[in-house]
């Protein structure tokens, strides 16, 4: 098609488009880096305000009883079912089978 059939505002304008359209992106550019500071900006307010909590905290008050002594932990697996009960001492426990022997009486 020969530049003369084409209208003016197509024939006119750059790869970039028309300088509406630029401004346009340079408009939502500017709106989108202005959003994401304004959301670091808040996070940082954010964090600043939890560590001066947690500062002004007071730390866990001491125990105003003694602990009783628990007679031996639980295992939440055997409790379930999952696994047998395993003794707590391993004094109980049977031995590992002996090692095989070197070869030596054999037979052969």
């Amino acid at each position: 098609m020969p530049a003369q059939d084409r209208p003016d505002d197509t024939a006119s304008s750059p790869l970039a488009g028309t300088r509406a359209q630029a401004l346009q992106r340079l408009q939502v550019g500017i709106s989108l880096l202005l959003g994401i500071v304004l959301i670091v900006g808040l996070a940082n307010v954010i964090e600043e305000r939890a560590k001066q909590s947690e500062n002004a905290a007071v730390p866990e008050a001491a125990a105003t009883v003694a602990p009783s002594p628990t007679a031996m932990a639980n295992d939440p697996l055997a409790d379930a079912g999952v696994v047998p009960d395993l003794p707590a001492e391993g004094a109980d426990a049977p031995s590992p089978a002996p090692a095989a022997s070197d070869g030596a009486d054999d037979g052969t």
